[in-house]
């Protein structure tokens, strides 16, 4: 049996070491993501995220997603293509005012659920063309919550919580 050539073995050592620096960012970047999130009874605690927002996780119609929470949306919307994907038939159209400019966007109602026991069914929502993967958590849904941020912390209290 024939060995293996010389830049053969190189390569398959490189790209045993770009695999395992790979994997152990993953479970990094994992458990930091555990470690931003927690609830001890009724209260959640969000830690901000590296990259300067909160992040909640949670499902759209039993779809897990990772909300952006944007205490200066009026609604929630999640991107167009994520409303394709969960099969959500448009019920109207809407213009919404974003930082990027008025935008038309489709209006459909989900099921929301947020890690922490937040439940919120036959929600309106905004399908909107170019948002970015992570749904936008609105004041449709904060302003039912009783929570404060302070020092990178979001705490959501869900005893005084609206229901």
């Amino acid at each position: 049996m024939t060995e293996l050539p010389h830049t053969l073995k190189i390569a398959t050592v490189w790209l045993l070491v770009g695999l395992g620096v790979f994997l152990a960012i993953q479970a990094f970047e994992g458990q930091q993501r555990r470690a931003r999130f927690q609830t001890t009874g009724d209260l959640v605690e969000i830690q901000r995220g590296a990259d300067g927002h909160y992040h909640w996780p949670g499902t759209l119609n039993g779809h897990r997603v990772d909300f952006l929470i944007d205490t200066g949306a009026t609604g929630t919307a999640l991107s167009a293509a994520l409303a394709r994907q969960l099969g959500l038939a448009p019920l109207g159209e809407v213009q919404s005012s974003t930082a990027g400019g008025v935008v038309t966007g489709e209006v459909m109602r989900v099921n929301l659920a947020l890690k922490g026991g937040v439940r919120v069914d036959d929600l309106r929502v905004v399908a909107l063309p170019g948002l970015n993967d992570n749904p936008l958590l609105g004041m449709d849904v904060l302003g039912r919550l009783r929570w404060q941020q302070h020092n990178g912390v979001l705490t959501i209290d869900l005893r005084e919580s609206k229901p």
